[in-house]
């Protein structure tokens, strides 16, 4: 069955968001003003809404999830949007979390589309299995609400500065003691309680803080709001690019001492150790899927500037071999290594010991694949998750850990990293 095409000349995305969100299950992938800009990796920017079909692997199961997501995609031929929990890792290196789920979004999820907006230079083309013109009754039916004001919350940090310190010492007693080199951290900050307009979140957090990887997900009562510059694999044709970032410093007003930040990324003996570690452990998860002699590493500590941070990204290539399956490239590599540190499986398993929750979505991915089998997923960071029916919203900010690394200076990055998400409902 083929989808019907409708195609709006002028629209307004606020309005076609808006309309989704009555839909049980949307994505919608923003790439902001990096659509535009050359040098920017970004996603393309589509939504799809509503499910014709999915597959649901709930949290904690040990369900073969990649063979069924192939099985899924080679029964449809369409295109799939959706989710990888980070708590997948569980599956794949067989492991186990001591941590319960507090939002509930499952191991996996995916979704064929009932309608898929494609926004083009000359305005959004849609592809729908319903009617066009009742479609677009709907759409244009849809109201928006003038400057919705956010509730103003509090989030809680669930380890206080005093033990977040503690126990980077604790983790580079495990470097000095050899059990890893480098370790993703992250602490958890929650509201509960919470009532929160998710579509006007998302809005006023894209505005304070636009990305190329931004996205907004609907999943029943899940929400998730995320503000990402990070890519995590994308898939063209047979070839294979993963962009991690490692190494971050603050904007600043003052060109002259903004220059001085970007200077420092480029020279910190600290920050581009951080980088090369991901990056060897990148090149060795694409280089089990790739043609032998294939992984290029085209893109080395390359300074990239956003509105709240400069960050160091490098960027790793392969070329798939024959004898995989576009699925076999996630799961080898999976999670992305900028998430967890190196050796992948030990520094997963210290996160799960010394971190207060479950990630689940958080340093999981959100993306696409297309009827032939590209991709393109992003690594879910600087994001707002939020349950409506428990009324409970929580994030999450970390950063890589190295002998090098001083406590009070990871602190204060992963502040900087919170910024937009605390702004955004501290407005009143």
């Amino acid at each position: 069955m083929k989808r019907n095409q409708l195609s709006f000349p002028s629209f307004s995305e606020k309005q076609l968001l808006q309309w989704a969100a009555s839909y049980e299950q949307l994505l919608f992938l923003n790439p902001n003003h990096y659509g535009q800009q050359e040098k920017f990796s970004h996603f393309p920017k589509m939504l799809a809404v509503g499910a014709k079909a999915t597959l649901h692997i709930p949290e904690g199961g040990k369900a073969k999830a990649f063979e069924q997501l192939k099985a899924f995609h080679q029964k449809h031929g369409d295109w799939l949007f959706g989710h990888l929990n980070y708590d997948l890792k569980n599956e794949v290196e067989d492991m186990k979390s001591r941590h319960k789920a507090k939002t509930e979004f499952p191991d996996l999820h995916f979704f064929v589309p009932e309608h898929l907006c494609f926004f083009e230079k000359d305005g959004v083309r849609i592809e729908t299995y319903s009617s066009p013109s009742k479609l677009k009754e709907e759409i244009l039916a849809t109201k928006i609400a003038d400057n919705p004001q956010l509730t103003k919350l509090h989030f809680h940090p669930q380890i206080s500065q005093e033990a977040y310190l503690n126990m980077i010492d604790r983790l580079k007693e495990h470097i000095r003691q050899g059990d890893f080199y480098e370790i993703n951290f992250c602490q958890e900050f929650i509201a509960e309680q919470a009532e929160i307009q998710p579509v006007p979140a998302y809005w006023a957090l894209n505005e304070m803080s636009p990305m190329p990887f931004s996205a907004f997900y609907k999943l029943k009562d899940q929400y998730a709001m995320v503000a990402s510059p990070e890519r995590y694999v994308k898939k063209v044709g047979h070839q294979i690019y993963s962009e991690p970032i490692k190494g971050t410093s603050r904007r600043r007003t003052d060109p002259l001492k903004d220059q001085e930040q970007i200077n420092y990324l480029k020279t910190s003996e600290k920050e581009m150790a951080e980088n090369m570690m991901i990056v060897d452990l990148v090149r060795n998860d694409l280089a089990r899927t790739a043609i032998p002699g294939t992984v290029r590493v085209p893109e080395l500590f390359e300074v990239y500037s956003f509105p709240q941070v400069h960050q160091l990204i490098s960027t790793i290539s392969a070329t798939m071999a024959p004898e995989y399956h576009w699925t076999d490239v996630l799961e080898n590599s999976f999670p992305m290594g900028s998430m967890t540190g190196a050796p992948k499986i030990s520094v997963m398993q210290h996160a799960d010991q010394y971190e207060s929750g479950r990630r689940e979505l958080y340093a999981g991915t959100l993306g696409y694949v297309s009827p032939e089998g590209d991709f393109d997923f992003n690594v879910v960071i600087r994001s707002l998750f939020y349950n409506d029916q428990k009324k409970f919203a929580h994030y999450w900010v970390g950063g890589a850990i190295t002998i090098d690394s001083e406590a009070e200076d990871e602190y204060r990055e992963c502040l900087l990293k919170a910024k937009a998400i605390q702004s955004i409902f501290s407005k009143n």
